[in-house]
């Protein structure tokens, strides 16, 4: 039997860490705030929303609409799935069944959506392509926005 003994480096590494007070950690969570991801799911519906009016204002198309609507929620409806998954209290209860959680929810999510993209053809009526990846990949690009909208640090 053999014990595998920490490097000197860590014990010294480990020797420096000391765990937050309780207030320490309530001023830390103020200065940073965390974002919602059902703030970034209503930004995506409205995003989706804009898209597919501008879709069917631009071509004059109804269908071209549809389309642009029916790719945004191809992105919505997945997301507001794994944001429903990530908030469970299953995925809050230790770090193992976050991490789990996580990976589940987003191969539930990745899923979802391309069952949405192969059943487009069958629920809208005269599919528009190019209207519909425009309406999905406006709406994916949210998430960027909501990076750079966020909210700030205080310092």
């Amino acid at each position: 039997m053999s014990i595998i003994a920490a490097a000197p480096e860590e014990d010294a590494a480990g020797a420096d860490f000391k765990p937050l007070t309780a207030e320490q950690a309530l001023l830390l969570r103020a200065r940073s705030p965390s974002l919602s991801p059902w703030w970034v799911v209503a930004g995506q519906g409205g995003a989706g929303a804009l898209v597919a009016l501008a879709a069917w204002a631009l071509t004059g198309r109804q269908n071209a609409g549809w389309s642009a609507g029916y790719g945004a929620l191809a992105v919505v409806i997945p997301a507001a799935l794994f944001a429903r998954g990530l908030t469970s209290r299953v995925s809050s209860v230790n770090a193992g069944a976050a991490v789990f959680g996580f990976f589940l929810w987003e191969a539930v999510k990745i899923a979802l959506t391309v069952a949405m993209l192969f059943a487009a053809p069958r629920l809208v009526t005269d599919l528009s392509w190019p209207a519909m990846l425009v309406g999905l990949v406006v709406t994916m690009k949210v998430y960027w926005v909501a990076l750079v909208w966020r909210p700030k640090r205080r310092t």
